[in-house]
């Protein structure tokens, strides 16, 4: 799975600033690829480029068309954007089920302009419609704003599904019967120290720190320098 097969397209976008502000938000959760039709100012220009801060190389490598048929022509999946519920013939989808959408196809998230959004014309174009909850008396998003919502929630589920973290081979996890012989050691200390009461509570207390002990995934080394903590603790005794 890769970020590189996400794109945001902006369809007529009117501001230099929400451009250069999506190019930034675009490169905040590690995505590569911005798709411009028919922007309105000058493309690039220097306050487009300004307001992007560091984000000059998305400017640069972005994709430029004059309509929608040709900006989405590489695009497996289509998910259009929008305030409005659409009473169409077209899937509508919240954040929460783009957790369904298969991120190894190549999915493009459609914007509409500023001003007007998008009609429902270029909503036709998409597999999904797709709405950010908001204040219900007052939906409407500034465009890098819905644009940096979306990629953050996209960038926390594919990094959910991104194969987990391995532990290095070199360390090798404590069998039972070392975690078992570490255990043993600590509340042999704590018995003889007169720890565990009232007596009636003694149960539930081995419990809670076989518990604790258990949940801790100890590494072989990390359960032997324990085992030689708790030893040296009976000694000072």
């Amino acid at each position: 799975m890769s970020k590189n097969n996400i794109s945001f397209i902006l369809h007529k976008p009117q501001l230099s600033e929400n451009i250069g502000a999506c190019a930034r938000a675009i490169k905040n959760f590690s995505f590569k690829n911005l798709i411009l039709i028919d922007p309105k100012p000058i493309f690039p220009n220097d306050k487009i480029f300004a307001t992007s801060v560091g984000a000059k190389n998305i400017i640069n490598q972005s994709k430029v068309y004059e309509n929608i048929e040709k900006a989405i022509k590489d695009s497996d999946i289509v998910i259009a954007t929008s305030a409005r519920f659409r009473n169409k013939n077209i899937k509508h989808i919240s954040l929460d089920d783009l957790k369904k959408i298969d991120f190894k196809k190549k999915v493009g998230f459609l914007f509409g302009s500023e001003a007007s959004g998008l009609s429902n014309e270029e909503v036709s174009y998409a597999n999904y419609t797709l709405q950010i909850p908001t204040n219900s008396e007052f939906k409407s998003l500034n465009l890098s704003h819905s644009l940096i919502i979306i990629a953050q929630a996209i960038s926390s589920i594919i990094k959910k599904r991104t194969k987990s973290f391995q532990k290095s081979k070199k360390v090798k996890a404590a069998s039972k019967k070392e975690i078992q012989s570490m255990i043993n050691l600590c509340l042999n200390n704590l018995e003889d120290i007169n720890f565990f009461k009232p007596k009636e509570k003694k149960p539930i207390m081995l419990q809670n720190l076989r518990n604790i002990f258990y949940k801790m995934e100890l590494s072989g080394k990390e359960t032997r320098i324990l085992s030689s903590v708790f030893a040296s603790l009976g000694k000072k005794r």
